[in-house]
């Protein structure tokens, strides 16, 4: 079995991984940065959020309500409904701060693959390359440079967060395991759940940690 935590040079100090994860989430920001100087486009962004009223009210019962209880634009999110709601509020139709919330989002994400790749495969390197691959490859534009979806980069931080929570979970306990091994499986499902409220493509998951049981972690 691939321990998920080995001790070593390959799992890598905490030193370099604060490094490794610096320059992930710096070089994103870099990278992605010139996407707040980007204007709302007409596909999507008028019935997410330009002429959305319920998203332009912000977050009240009514709204809550509406973002749960109805499919709107094709979707059932109600948790991406209520992040939009929220950057109304704070940037109202001024695109900037959209963008650069999605940009934000982006980076937390390349920090947070390295790290769960990290924990899955105990290789250091090799987990921040396929990081920073994720994060830069320029498939991750439309993501991150498109308003509308905010459902992507959403999904895809608690996607990462339940896969290095069942990371922990699947792997033998060791004495240097903050978490117990119940908290890891808990948080997980818990990641899981927050997911389908940001995007139904999560409904995929279990199947991902299945194939992961298998390997990485053979069990």
């Amino acid at each position: 079995m691939i321990d998920p935590a080995p001790s070593g040079a390959a799992y890598g100090s905490p030193r370099h991984a604060a490094l490794v994860c610096a320059v992930l989430f710096l070089g994103t920001l870099l990278l992605f940065g010139r996407a707040a100087s980007f204007e709302f486009v007409n596909v999507d962004d008028a019935d997410y959020v330009v002429e959305n009223g319920y998203v332009q009210r912000g977050i009240s019962r009514e709204t809550v309500t509406w973002a749960f209880g109805n499919v709107h634009s094709a979707n059932w999110h109600p948790l991406t409904w209520l992040s939009h709601m929220v950057d109304h509020r704070l940037f109202g139709l001024e695109p900037a701060g959209h963008h650069a919330v999605n940009v934000l989002w982006h980076a937390l994400n390349a920090v947070l693959a390295f790290l769960a790749l990290r924990r899955l495969t105990g290789s250091f390197w090799t987990s921040a390359g396929c990081a920073a691959l994720f994060a830069w490859h320029p498939l991750r534009a439309e993501s991150v440079a498109w308003v509308s979806e905010r459902k992507d980069v959403l999904s895809a931080f608690f996607f990462l967060l339940a896969l290095s929570a069942w990371a922990g979970y699947a792997a033998d306990r060791r004495p240097s395991d903050r978490l117990p091994r119940a908290a890891g499986y808990v948080l997980a499902l818990v990641a899981f759940v927050l997911g389908l409220l940001c995007k139904a493509m999560l409904v995929t998951l279990p199947f991902v940690l299945l194939l992961l049981d298998f390997w990485p972690q053979p069990r």
